[in-house]
């Protein structure tokens, strides 16, 4: 089969059955995108996919869809294209086996801006919060989406008014990568006063996605549905305001429910709009963060916490975050380790080792060899 049979495949699906799906994913990923839209057709499928989409199935919008992405500057990118963000999204599938109910993956998801999508979710960090933030919220939003995304971290967000659009506006501030997951169609102009500012995400290298199929309106469960996307896509999730029942809560529960680092900025004690960011914090389910240095520290991002100090480090190793260091000291001078003796050696998930090495390898910390990695000498 074609790669423009896949893509139609997975429009048509995209469209009869509301996101997120997990029967009709689950139905996808037994049977292949192409049999399975012929299947959901013919009403040929288990009765879960049935009810899923009984009511979309005779919507064959394929060409219609396509044509309004295009006018809209939008692509559907699928599983199969070599822009997936397939690692940031195998937490999904790791949630699942865990039973996390929401751990869905997209069949696909529409994307306007011309960036490559795998690129711009590399290690990124998700910066959420109220609506009605304060002054307060939205400086300290735009604060550390400029500080993170002029370091090279991608800002992802939800486009609303308040922190979201804060985020998105510190990060554009910055030259960075920003990117705006939507509870709508790239195409619904949504929020009508952000449009600018999405224009902008797309044009300036940064992305407008969603999983909703060309024309689609926002809808409260849509937003909900959405931010399973922002914490899947992201290393982190920093929230900046947030009040008791909110959003950006549920965006931060998920994110921890998908293994995902959750971090809160403090706020005024007296202050409604900081009461979710304090709850996280006192229920050990979000990580106290104040500076742009802390976040990176926090997510792991190699060699990026700051320096507060005013004197030069002893040790070229004293820059290096947490995690980097517990894999640099599990490598041997002498002999080479293959990365899962070295996640074994330091207690690191594997995954997490085999991101790391690279990184170590090209700051001059290790060296690959035939069977393995090894410390280099003067790195210590």
């Amino acid at each position: 089969m074609s790669v423009d049979e896949v893509r139609q495949a997975r429009a048509y699906l995209l469209r009869v059955a509301e996101p997120p799906a997990p029967a009709l994913v689950a139905f996808v990923t037994e049977h292949g995108p192409v049999a399975a839209a012929a299947r959901v057709r013919r009403g040929d499928c288990p009765p879960e996919v049935l009810k899923a989409t009984e009511a979309r199935r005779g919507y064959d919008l394929v060409t219609q869809d396509f044509t309004r992405a295009a006018a809209a500057g939008a692509r559907l990118v699928v599983p199969e294209d070599d822009e997936w963000p397939a690692w940031p999204l195998h937490s999904l599938d790791l949630a699942a086996h865990r039973g996390v109910a929401e751990a869905v993956p997209p069949l696909a998801l529409w994307v306007a801006g011309a960036g490559a999508l795998d690129t711009a979710a590399d290690r990124a960090v998700a910066i959420v919060g109220a609506r009605a933030a304060t002054a307060y919220g939205e400086h300290h939003a735009a604060e550390f989406a400029y500080g993170l995304a002029g370091r090279g971290v991608p800002i992802f967000s939800g486009a609303a008014y308040g922190i979201d659009g804060a985020a998105h506006r510190g990060a554009l501030a910055a030259e960075g990568v920003t990117v705006a997951v939507l509870g709508c169609a790239v195409d619904n102009g949504y929020p009508a006063g952000h449009i600018g500012m999405l224009n902008r995400i797309v044009r300036s290298g940064g992305a407008v996605i969603s999983e909703y199929p060309p024309g689609t309106p926002p809808a409260r469960h849509r937003f909900l549905v959405r931010n399973r996307l922002i914490a899947a896509l992201t290393e982190g999730t920093l929230v900046v305001e947030a009040g008791r029942r909110s959003g950006a809560r549920n965006t931060a529960g998920t994110a921890g429910a998908f293994g995902k680092v959750v971090m809160a900025l403090p706020g005024p004690v007296t202050s409604g709009m900081s009461v979710g960011c304090h709850e996280l914090i006192r229920d050990a389910k979000a990580t106290l963060v104040s500076t742009v240095g802390e976040v990176l520290e926090t997510v792991g991002r190699f060699g990026a916490a700051e320096d507060t100090t005013t004197s030069r480090p002893k040790r070229r190793t004293d820059r290096l975050g947490p995690e980097a260091l517990r894999a640099f000291e599990a490598l041997a001078v002498r002999a080479d380790r293959s990365d899962a003796e070295v996640a074994a050696e330091s207690g690191l998930p594997l995954r997490r080792v085999r991101a790391l090495l690279p990184e170590l390898e090209i700051d001059g910390f290790a060296v690959r060899g035939d069977s393995g990695w090894r410390r280099r000498k003067e790195s210590a």
